[in-house]
């Protein structure tokens, strides 16, 4: 076993002790949970077994969204417990977001008991219809005796390469029998290199001359893979382009800088059109999120010859590492790109300035997660120049995952701080996350940037040539009437809250939020 198990194991086990003893044998160390009656014998085998750190959320959106965080910067899987159908279907909108970032999750779901299904009591439901769009893997176990594989399946199809969600469903006589058995741990697969077909013709592509990007994504996109990418880039002239929707981002003063693809579809047409050559490690071909009358979705131009190199079940890091003994880059005469950390601002609230202020004080090794929506754009600009931190953001587009991920974030990495961005329209999805930020003490820092709109809507609606939003509409965008007092909601979950009425204001309240204990949030109103 790849772990050893405090208690000695019993004779008889039954299928729940087996279930928490294989995920302890398979270096799951986190559940984050929301259960029911169904998964009651779960909850009492966790009860005894201390391995595993159960952390509690009030939505099981804020459940699925800390796993995904949680995923992203410990790379490896927590579970999580969810109650039958509708449990399940609470935290869908995050699986998705998390099936999108491919990231690994062990996802158990209760079920009834198998002979009580027939009644078609009120919560019964078709589960593995609900799970199946989300889960890469799924099973529903059938007997105690077969709970400790398919939980050690479970996390090997989780921790397969990219990363992706693989859901167990447990009836609760499975649970509740004797009969468990405790799995061991196999070897885990590893990614395969691609064909060296690929990285010679990728070699031949950077050396070719002409303008080229090379748009990654995943273990790329931090660590030993971004420091491979960056020697590359610089030595050739390649530009790196990461996705708009990006899991994890390392960045900052003195390490290689990426840029992120641009959302509105003229704006990133326009940052592709002088490349010639598209690289591709572990990314799909740049498309809008959305179609529109009378416009390509497509970024690249149709000159733009693009080739895969790594697809995002490869090794990503292996592949650019082979690359880089090909090309044998020497280090570029060109200047590095430098930024410089901005000063602290002052003066009225405004956007540049919320963003100024985030570049001049954010703490080294911090983590932000981003969902700012249109608040922000400016913010991945303004924190250029400073000291290394992690960005992660929405990689589905579902709302109402930056409260949840930041939850995640900061129980994988207590002695980092996290900034956590947030509109408020979004924020509204999952705000029971500041709950679990109070309740487990959690260094998080909660930026709301209050505009009462789902400002977003508003310029969707323009954008598509069908005039201006009437007050109709305007009713489905806006969310004022009333407003929403965020210190106030805050409050109410054991958060301390500060709503600012200037850049000063707001930069106390950061300087705050990074030096003290525990979370905090602060209101901008815009």
């Amino acid at each position: 076993m790849s772990k050893e198990i405090s208690k000695t194991i019993p004779e008889k086990m039954t299928g729940a002790d087996s279930l928490v003893r294989s995920l302890i044998a398979g270096g799951v160390e986190l559940c984050f949970t929301n259960p029911g009656t169904s998964e009651i014998h779960v909850v009492s085998a966790l009860d005894r077994l201390p391995e595993i750190r159960c952390v509690l959320g009030l939505f099981e959106g804020v459940v699925t969204g800390a796993a995904d965080g949680y995923a992203r910067m410990a790379e490896k899987p927590a579970c999580t417990l969810l109650h039958l159908g509708p449990g399940l279907g609470n935290g869908l909108a995050n699986l998705h977001n998390a099936s999108r970032a491919q990231v690994p999750i062990v996802n158990l779901v209760g079920q009834h008991a198998t002979y009580h299904l027939h009644h078609d009591t009120p919560l019964t439901s078709d589960i593995e219809g609900i799970a199946r769009p989300c889960s890469k893997w799924l099973r529903t176990s059938r007997a105690p005796s077969e709970v400790g594989r398919d939980v050690v399946e479970a996390i090997v199809a989780a921790r397969s390469e990219p990363g992706q969600i693989a859901t167990l469903i447990i009836p609760a006589d499975v649970a509740w029998s004797d009969g468990g058995m405790v799995a061991a741990l196999p070897e885990l697969p590893r990614p395969a290199l691609p064909a060296v077909e690929s990285i010679e013709r990728t070699a031949a592509m950077l050396q070719s001359g002409l303008r080229t990007a090379i748009l990654i994504s995943g273990k790329a996109l931090y660590g030993r893979g971004l420091a491979v990418a960056g020697r590359i880039a610089e030595a050739t002239g390649a530009k790196l382009l990461a996705p708009y929707p990006v899991t994890r981002l390392e960045r900052g003063a003195g390490i290689a800088p990426v840029e992120r693809v641009q959302y509105v579809l003229e704006q990133a047409v326009a940052q592709f059109k002088e490349f010639r050559q598209l690289i591709l490690i572990g990314a799909q071909p740049p498309v809008a999120y959305f179609a529109y009358p009378g416009k390509d979705s497509v970024f690249t131009s149709p000159e733009c010859d693009i080739n895969t190199l790594a697809s995002a079940d490869e090794d990503l890091v292996g592949a650019l590492e082979t690359l880089e003994t090909i090309l044998k880059p020497h280090r570029s005469e060109r200047p590095s790109e430098h930024f410089e950390r901005p000063e602290v601002p002052s003066g009225e609230i405004t956007l540049l300035g919320l963003a100024t202020a985030v570049g001049a004080l954010l703490p080294a090794n911090a983590i932000v997660v981003d969902e700012s929506m249109t608040s922000g754009r400016g913010m991945m600009a303004a924190t250029r120049g400073a000291p290394p931190h992690d960005w992660l953001t929405n990689t589905g587009g579902s709302i109402g995952i930056a409260l949840p991920l930041a939850v995640g974030a900061a129980v994988a990495c207590p002695d980092r701080r996290v900034l956590c961005l947030s509109a408020d329209g979004s924020g509204m999805y999952t705000l029971q996350a500041l709950w679990t930020m109070a309740r487990e003490g959690l260094k998080i820092t909660t930026v709301v940037f209050a505009n009462r709109d789902y400002a977003v809507l508003k310029r969707e609606f323009s954008y598509l040539g069908v005039g201006n939003p009437g007050r109709r509409a305007l009713d489905m965008f806006e969310i004022g009437r009333p407003d929403l007092d965020w210190v106030s909601l805050a409050k109410g979950m054991g958060v301390p809250g500060t709503r600012v009425s200037s850049l000063e204001g707001f930069a106390g309240a950061l300087r705050e939020g990074f030096e003290s204990g525990g979370p905090s949030l602060i209101e901008v109103p815009l």
